[in-house]
């Protein structure tokens, strides 16, 4: 039986310039991949993982993540209503129950990674990335430098 609870804080680690619109506006840019447009997040703050996805020098830490959760795939559901999403952790080195969208291969697991992914309804639907803003996020998120640590 898998828990597909969310976990307690997601972790996207990239450049300050994105993460602050992210933080303040809520934009996230869903991208191609695997046949879905998906987004994804660590599901813990790793230092390692500023180097493993450079360019990056920032952390957004979502302390909040049922609120961020929904208000992310009502976003997409507006934006794309001919799509259905779900979002679970990726499983590595074994097949996931949620399908190949959420399968990565071992030597990637240390990006523990959540993701939030959608797939078209409609045959033939171009992958192209999608913009959404869901608002800001500040009132549940932080930006974190490399050099923070978790208390």
């Amino acid at each position: 039986m898998h828990d597909y609870q969310r976990p307690p804080t997601l972790h996207s680690y990239g450049m300050r310039s994105d993460l602050e619109q992210a933080l303040t506006a809520g934009k996230f840019t869903l991208l191609p991949s695997g046949g879905f447009l998906s987004l994804s997040f660590s599901r813990e703050w790793n230092k390692n993982l500023f180097e493993i996805l450079s360019p990056a020098d920032c952390c957004l830490v979502i302390h909040n993540t049922e609120e961020f959760g929904e208000r992310l795939h009502r976003a997409v559901q507006r934006a794309l209503p001919n799509w259905a999403g779900i979002d679970g952790a990726i499983e590595y080195g074994s097949r996931s129950p949620l399908g190949a969208a959420f399968t990565k291969s071992p030597g990637q697991a240390r990006e523990k990674e959540w993701q939030f992914a959608w797939r078209s309804m409609s045959p033939g639907a171009s992958l192209n990335p999608v913009v959404v803003r869901i608002g800001s996020i500040e009132q549940f998120a932080e930006l974190r430098a490399p050099e923070s640590h978790l208390v």
